[in-house]
């Protein structure tokens, strides 16, 4: 776990950030040097020597292909450059870049894809905010045609840097290095899967850029979060390690909130409650062992066991089914201290009226909806409005709590505007009761005292980690039972690595 926390930035930001590196000593012509030489080192890491076309641009991004063409032919790699436009279009460092090039030239409609055994995609980076014309459609085709390797530089072209989209029609590339951060392209769908692997390589942008340019967001690690709850103290009561109540839907549905309610058992809560409505005490009792039962009925049932219980955090939502009476059971959690976790159910049951429940949000309450419940309750922040980003934080804001917007590309936004995305997972969580488990993990967090905006991102983090773990085949079921690993495994690292640390710095001895 390396201690900087990776950012995310915007298009704009990252010409301020240039720009910012310029004011302070760094030409142009260098931040193009190392961005150049970092594309080859990439590409001369994954593949051995091969016909190479580097197509290039007349911008910053044709630039760098040049300088990644030298490297590469200085390594000895055959490599053509492919020119989209004619040479006196070329402006700025990228003709500088152009000039230095020594290798052969041709016009980008005199070559065949298909000779060539890897393709550099230097035409446009993210600064593209335009179609591609019908030349470059047909040059994209004919790439995706040749089915070679495909680098591109910056992000693919013909991929919106912000928005994470094609703008019109994009190359799809293997690889793509980025310099200096991440851009939203790089880690939000589609673009993160038009982008291929990405690489995020260190120009030489002075460390203090910060000060001046805000990110959007930041990546979902544990470096961002603290510990996790956890006690060694041999006399740690139960009590002191959070007390999560789930409740329960009616009979035919009772399995969501099991799941839940096993997942915030194994996450670390110390005493996890299952509130049931009469008609599905049965069915419960006869799933649950460490898990305690209790029976509630309506609104004024479910106060008074919260109360009974003394709740720490409350899990509403899984399996409770929609309408009238789950819209009652959140008011009536709402008006208890205890931090609410709202999901599925709990949150489409507030579609016709969602000024209704935000009106009863507080800061550590988490939503976790996916986009068709994100959609449902904040219809006004469409998917064409911004990327997904800037609408989470827009509805973390109107909502005034944490949201958890979940998907390939979870979203974590809290009220006061701080956001993180989530790459740490795997495809296999798309199952059934996934959402559920996760649920009962950020409940766990949120009972034994984290603040929500951490509890979700821990949780959705260690979620993922499970996920990876276990692979394709997983079950929900499957995720609690490995979560105790994932969460020591976890823990030691940063043991280790606080370790190393301090040894480093001098503050104890070998």
């Amino acid at each position: 776990m390396h201690p900087s926390i990776r950012k995310i930035i915007s298009v704009d930001s990252h010409r301020a950030s240039d720009r910012f590196a310029i004011a302070n000593g760094v030409t142009g012509i260098a931040l193009m040097e190392k961005a150049g030489e970092a594309i080859a080192r990439a590409i001369s890491d994954r593949w051995a020597r091969r016909e190479t076309l580097a197509i290039c641009g007349p911008g910053n991004s044709g630039g760098e292909g040049f300088v990644a063409a030298r490297h590469l032919a200085d390594m000895g790699w055959p490599v053509t450059a492919a020119l989209c436009y004619p040479p006196a279009q070329f402006c700025g460092d990228a003709a500088i870049m152009q000039g230095k090039w020594q290798g052969q030239s041709l016009p980008v409609e005199e070559v065949s894809i298909s000779d060539y055994g890897l393709v550099i995609d230097a035409i446009f980076g993210a600064g593209l905010s335009r179609p591609l014309d019908e030349h470059l459609m047909a040059l994209a085709d004919a790439i995706a045609q040749a089915d070679i390797p495909v680098v591109a530089v910056d992000v693919p072209t013909g991929l919106h840097g912000d928005l994470a989209r094609p703008i019109n029609m994009a190359i799809r590339a293997d690889l793509t290095v980025t310099f200096h951060q991440l851009k939203p392209a790089h880690c939000l769908q589609p673009g993160r899967g038009i982008c291929g692997e990405t690489v995020c390589a260190d120009i030489g942008i002075p460390k203090n850029w910060v000060t001046e340019i805000a990110p959007d967001a930041e990546l979902n690690e544990p470096a961002c979060w603290p510990d996790i709850p956890r006690s060694d103290a041999p006399d740690t009561h139960k009590h002191e390690k959070g007390r999560l109540c789930v409740v329960s839907g009616g009979a035919s549905a009772t399995g969501a909130a099991r799941l839940a309610a096993m997942a915030g058992l194994r996450a670390g809560a110390g005493l996890v409650t299952l509130f049931s409505p009469p008609s599905a005490m049965q069915v419960n009792a006869t799933h649950l062992t460490a898990i305690m039962l209790q029976r509630f009925d309506g609104a004024q049932g479910l106060i008074d066991a919260l109360d009974a219980r003394r709740a720490t955090a409350t899990i509403i939502g899984p399996g409770c089914g929609q309408g009238d009476v789950t819209r009652e059971l959140v008011v009536a959690a709402a008006s208890r201290e205890a931090p609410m976790i709202l999901d599925a159910d709990a949150l489409t049951s507030f579609e016709s009226d969602p000024d209704h429940l935000f009106q009863h949000l507080r800061t550590n309450d988490v939503l976790t909806p996916h986009g068709g419940e994100f959609a449902r309750l904040f219809p006004e922040l469409s998917a064409g409005t911004g990327n997904k980003i800037e609408r989470t934080r827009l509805a973390a804001q109107k909502a005034g709590c944490t949201i958890v917007f979940k998907g390939a590309d979870t979203v974590i936004a809290a009220p006061d505007g701080r956001v993180r995305v989530n790459l740490h997972a795997a495809s296999a969580l798309a199952t059934a009761g996934s959402g559920d488990v996760l649920a009962g993990i950020i409940g766990a967090f949120l009972a034994q005292g984290q603040a929500g905006f951490n509890a979700a991102s821990a949780a959705v983090w260690l979620h993922g980690d499970a996920g990876i773990r276990l692979g394709e085949g997983l079950i929900a079921e499957d995720i609690p039972t490995i979560f105790p690993a994932v969460v020591s495994d976890l823990w030691r690292a940063r043991r280790k690595f606080a370790a190393r640390a301090a040894l480093k710095q001098g503050r104890i001895s070998a």
